[in-house]
């Protein structure tokens, strides 16, 4: 008999109820809306994070509420409604995540006694308020699954902050894990190359490079020891093993800075322009450090930097979509977690 087995039939002996395991995926947050009120109450939030932000408070302050909440506001709604689920009224991100949490529970029926649920560290469903749902449920123990490939200080980090901040205020704190980063895992590297692949069989064009786009920070961060361009790189270097292909055909570039301070290098936009300068007329471009599709992939990358190209003289471009739900991106979510799971269930 296995010890889940085992420890079934001993709490039917004893009448003791099995205590439920809660898997929480995190994502990084989305807008309530497009309109201002909304775009500003996330980006305050979001820019407000110090994380993000490690700008001395006394500098950063005048210029995020004199200037960058005045103003970004308007333009990134402006931006998001050009991908904004209308149906749902939501963002793809949020579309996205919870269809990966529903389907996740679905992979795991096999696990009666676990609970899945899905929260943003910034905007709704707050993380917080997705832990007291696990909580409610009877959870005495919880998975925490921040949904970024590539560890940052930035993402990973500050979701596990608020996790833990949610935690501090409660009496009975409930046994937690934390889920590292997977951007090295076989599952997912092969997941990431069956995309590319199976995308580009349905163009019409073979692209002379595909770009692995990742979102950018501060090079400062980096220097201090932010792990995360050496995280990215290597997810790159594993696919071009996993593909076949050389550092020509395959290259990593840094999308989404902000603000003056030089960030990771080489910069997605320049990348591009420059590679159609140089006489290159077909790319792809895919965004192996997000889990699913949002404004940075569906916006920057699909319709501006395509546009950076064309206008640049390039003819071809194509954006590969993020892993989302399919069928490989989930198998992705739920091999780490029944492996995290270990031991609980």
């Amino acid at each position: 008999m296995n010890p889940t087995a085992e420890n079934a039939e001993a709490n039917a002996v004893t009448g003791a109820k099995t205590p439920k395991v809660g898997v929480l995926l995190v994502n990084l947050g989305t807008p309530d809306g497009t309109e201002y009120a909304p775009m500003r109450r996330y980006l305050r939030e979001f820019l407000s994070d110090r994380r993000v932000i490690e700008t001395p408070r006394p500098i950063w302050y005048p210029i995020l509420y004199g200037i960058v909440l005045n103003t970004r506001p308007s333009k990134s709604g402006a931006n998001y409604r050009k991908i904004w689920n209308m149906e749902r009224n939501e963002s793809p991100l949020r579309t996205f995540t919870r269809s990966q949490a529903g389907k996740l529970a679905a992979q795991l029926a096999d696990l009666p006694n676990v609970v899945v649920n899905w929260g943003m560290r910034y905007g709704n469903p707050s993380t917080e308020q997705a832990l007291r749902e696990l909580l409610d449920q009877g959870c005495e123990r919880i998975v925490m699954f921040p949904l970024y490939p590539q560890y940052s200080a930035t993402t990973t980090a500050t979701a596990s902050d608020a996790f833990f901040q949610a935690l501090m205020k409660l009496r009975a704190m409930p046994a937690v894990r934390t889920v590292p980063a997977y951007y090295n895992e076989p599952s997912f590297i092969d997941a990431l190359a069956n995309s590319i692949t199976s995308h580009l069989a349905t163009l019409d064009f073979e692209p002379e490079v595909v770009i692995a786009s990742y979102h950018g920070i501060p090079k400062s961060y980096a220097e201090k020891g932010d792990p995360y361009p050496e995280q990215c790189l290597e997810t790159t270097r594993l696919l071009r093993e996993r593909l076949g292909w050389d550092d020509k055909k395959l290259i990593s570039t840094f999308q989404s800075r902000f603000g003056r301070e030089e960030w990771l290098q080489p910069y997605t936009d320049k990348t591009v322009e420059k590679l159609a300068r140089e006489g290159v007329k077909s790319v792809a471009a895919f965004n192996p450090g997000f889990s699913v599709d949002c404004l940075e992939t569906l916006e920057e990358i699909a319709d501006e930097n395509a546009e950076i190209f064309h206008n640049a003289g390039g003819k071809n471009f194509s954006h590969i979509p993020c892993l989302n739900d399919s069928a490989d991106g989930m198998a992705v979510i739920e091999e780490i977690t029944r492996r995290e799971l270990a031991g609980w269930v």
